[in-house]
């Protein structure tokens, strides 16, 4: 028996597992060389132990050869890299001065992608130049790069602010531009895909400029959407690829969920501490082990706990490093280090967010762990992927947390079986980055009369275009619109989202040397007064917070605990875009504004994780306007429900925990890029449950603080559910959400009536301490209202 079955099979975790899925192996569909591949390439082939090619490979180069732009999407380590390096490769030799461009969501994967390119040449034999372009690039280097280079590996931020703002020292390049890869092109979704839209759109308008047409290919991996998400992005048609002729490593997928220690609370043992008692048993059998945590600060705890079993004591101190965390903030060389160490096998045990999700060749590791779903099936079978990729069985174990949504799958495991992939949502005419876009495109090559930029029309490009000139960015002169600051605005926007500005962590201890960056819309959560900051399973206190000058002043703490914020949110209508009667409720989808307001935080102790403390915080709001789908439950059906006001605010607020489970499921995405609110329709009030405060407040004020109401004195009592896209401008989840209402509503109540618990927990309305001790039933009753007036449940 492998020693991952041995492990699993013991009596202490054969218990905690709700379901096995296996996957069989199966054999590769090959085709032989193609006849026009060149001799000298089929000789690196067979040097490699390539005899001929999968499939999937032979009809992308039948695509390539005859200048269709393709996509291929097919499962993790299926040989991908061959379906656009041979091309690439062949071109470049028939024509020495072609080039190419190769783009990789992250500079980690490029760096790799970078070495893999320069391998096969290394045996090709040939003076073809590939080199990596990227913030780590050295300035006397990139002129080399810019005259030389006949492949650039870079990343979608580089070409945007780093070589389309200076795209005429890239001239050469441009005129001479034969292939444009995109990998990992599943990762451009929401914000980042819809930035990305807009970067193609100002890259293709520069092709035509400089009177190159490059051939496009795109790979992926599994999603709902391929072919429609590849024509969204680079907005031509493009041919797809699915069928993959790579063999098929066998895979077994755990889903173990732990314990409950408390059957009338519904509580459950500590998804982090059984991952962490599960990576260490794992590690101990050496077994070489990735496990994915859902957030940086998850992190950093798994990572301390972690080095706490094997790296504490004096011996294991001097040795080499056992255990690391991975994750965005960490700088470049550290980065690399911890790759080179999981590589080569000194690195037993890595723990990261995803962004060692990606085809970053990291060797071949025995298990992966993933403490808490991910939030979609792409992402759960890309990280299950990074174990047995090198045609080794893989083992995946998945560790559910309390959330509503595992509890949900661990019930259900054939929802996720039975569902495909989850498409991928892009919104490029999003105005904010639109906007952003045109800026960066104007400072490129003046706009014209009657141009379009991608899909956006004249007339439409027209109305931007004056509002910039009004505000004095641009200037019309004839025919054209023209850059007139002075600075290049690429350097002000940024593709990961719709930016303030990131804010930097100092460590005083060590001369206010920068230890880490944190987005903004994270600050306000992460880096208050007081928090316990972690970066590399260390703890830092703040001290201060200049939230101006976007700094967090920090130093070594040794604290016994970390904190967790507390926040409210309130929500105010726009804009009614779209109404449908559903029997019991009327519908809604349209515009809102957001207001989120951090006002305190725990503390919570590590290993035991009870709550130690409590203390406030003093933040501006953070605000933005998104679309919305939202219903407010009448007063008449509500007066059918024999509740108080305030046990139906309860049970209300518990609906909408559910539902955003439920709707997470049904969007097929992560949880975090939609996110619910409680109110009423007109913002008078919105509705709060915490440990701390639970009932309904009026909006603070700059000048007036937060009030708490009693629910019996409202003259007009309309509860709203808000559902919102979590991104500013909206990226096109909620028209979803707003047409499969009724099956929503549906699926809420059996998530929440079959649930263990008494009266709540956080497998369902949330525990009863935050939520009301009637929450639950008060949330049964209401929704078995609402279903007997859809069509019963």
């Amino acid at each position: 028996m492998n020693p991952v079955e041995t492990l699993l099979d013991s009596k202490d975790l054969k218990e905690n597992i709700a379901y096995v899925f296996k996957i069989e192996g199966s054999e590769g569909k090959f085709s032989p060389f193609p006849e026009d591949l060149l001799p000298e390439i089929k000789t690196v082939l067979e040097q490699r132990g390539i005899t001929q090619l999968y499939s999937h490979q032979a009809e992308a180069w039948t695509y390539a050869t005859n200048h269709q732009d393709f996509t291929v999407v097919t499962p993790t380590a299926s040989g991908k890299t061959l379906t656009y390096n041979l091309p690439v490769l062949q071109e470049m030799i028939n024509n020495p001065g072609s080039k190419a461009l190769y783009l990789f969501p992250t500079k980690a994967l490029s760096q790799d992608q970078m070495n893999e390119a320069h391998d096969f040449i290394t045996l090709l034999g040939k003076d073809i130049k590939v080199f990596t372009f990227d913030g780590d690039t050295p300035a006397n280097a990139r002129q080399a790069i810019r005259k030389q280079g006949n492949i650039v590996v870079t990343n979608p931020d580089m070409l945007h602010q780093g070589i389309m703002p200076h795209h005429t020292k890239w001239m050469q390049f441009f005129q001479n531009l034969k292939f444009v890869v995109i990998d990992e092109m599943h990762t451009y979704r929401g914000v980042f895909g819809s930035h990305f839209t807009n970067v193609m759109r100002r890259f293709r308008r520069l092709c035509e400029f400089y009177r190159s047409d490059p051939l496009f290919i795109l790979c992926s991996a599994t999603i709902a959407n391929p072919q429609e998400h590849a024509e969204k992005l680079i907005e031509k048609p493009v041919r797809l690829i699915e069928k993959s002729g790579a063999p098929v490593s066998p895979k077994t997928l755990y889903f173990y969920n732990p314990p409950i220690v408390n059957k009338e609370l519904g509580i459950r043992a500590s998804y982090i501490k059984q991952t962490r008692y599960l990576a260490n048993r794992f590690i101990k059998a050496n077994i070489q082990t990735i496990i994915f945590a859902l957030s940086r600060l998850n992190v950093e705890v798994l990572t301390k706990y972690l080095k706490d079993d094997f790296e504490s004591d004096r011996e294991s101190m001097s040795q080499p490093e056992k255990i690391a965390g991975y994750r965005g903030g960490y700088l470049p060389n550290r980065r690399r280090e911890i790759e080179k160490g999981v590589r080569n096998g000194t690195i037993k045990g890595v723990v990261s967010t995803n962004a060692l999700e990606l085809g970053i060749d990291i060797g071949s590791l025995d298990a992966t762990i993933l403490a808490g779903y991910p939030g979609s099936i792409s992402s759960t079978w890309q990280q299950i992927g990074r174990a047995g990729r090198r045609g080794k069985k893989a083992y995946g174990i998945f560790i559910a947390r309390s959330s509503p949504v595992d509890q949900f799958l661990m019930q259900y495991p054939e929802y996720f079986f039975s569902k495909n992939p989850e498409h991928a949502r892009i919104n490029p005419d999003n105005l904010m980055i639109l906007v952003d876009h045109i800026k960066c495109a104007s400072f490129e090559l003046p706009f014209e009369v009657d141009e379009s930029f991608g899909h956006v029309k004249w007339d439409d490009l027209k109305e931007v275009l004056t509002f910039l000139v009004e505000g004095g960015i641009l200037h019309r002169s004839g025919d054209r619109w023209y850059w007139s600051e002075d600075v290049y605005p690429a350097a002000d926007v940024n593709l990961r989202r719709i930016p303030e500005g990131n804010f930097v962590v100092v460590d005083t201890d060590k001369q206010n040397k920068i230890i880490a960056e944190v987005d903004y819309s994270a600050a306000a959560m992460t880096i208050y007064p007081d928090a316990i900051y972690m970066a590399s399973g260390e703890e830092y206190i703040v001290d201060e917070l200049d939230w101006d000058g976007r700094k967090a002043f920090v130093r070594k703490s040794d604290s016994d605990y970390y904190t967790d914020s507390i926040d409210y949110t309130n929500v105010k209508v726009l804009s009614d875009d779209e109404q449908r009667e559903s029997t019991a409720v009327d519908v809604f989808k349209g515009e809102v504004q957001v207001v989120t307001r951090v006002v305190g935080y725990k503390k919570i102790k590590f290993y035991s994780m009870e709550n130690v403390g409590y203390g406030k915080i003093n933040l501006p709001d953070l605000e933005m306007a998104t679309t919305a789908y939202w219903f407010t439950i009448p007063e008449h059906l509500l007066k059918r429900v024999n509740h108080s006001r305030a046990d139906i605010i309860d049970g209300i607020m518990g609906i909408s925990t559910a539902l955003h489970s439920v709707a997470t499921l049904k969007i097929m995405s992560e949880s975090h890029d939609i996110h619910r609110a409680v109110g009423d329709k007109s913002s008078e009030w919105f509705a709060m449950n915490t440990i701390t405060e639970r009932g309904i407040y009026t909006p603070a004020t700059k000048d007036i603080p937060s009030v708490k109401l009693n629910p019996d004195e409202l003259t007009k009592f309309q509860p709203t559910i808000f559902i919102y896209d979590n991104y500013p401008g909206g990226i096109g989840f909620t028209p979803l959400l707003f047409d499969s209402h009724e099956e929503l509503i549906e699926n809420t109540y059996r998530l929440i009536k079959s649930c263990v618990c008494k009266d709540g927990c956080p497998s369902c309305v949330g525990p009863s301490k935050e939520v009301g001790k009637n929450s639950k039933q008060t949330a049964i009753d209401i929704l078995s209202i609402l279903g007997n007036s859809i069509n019963g449940f």
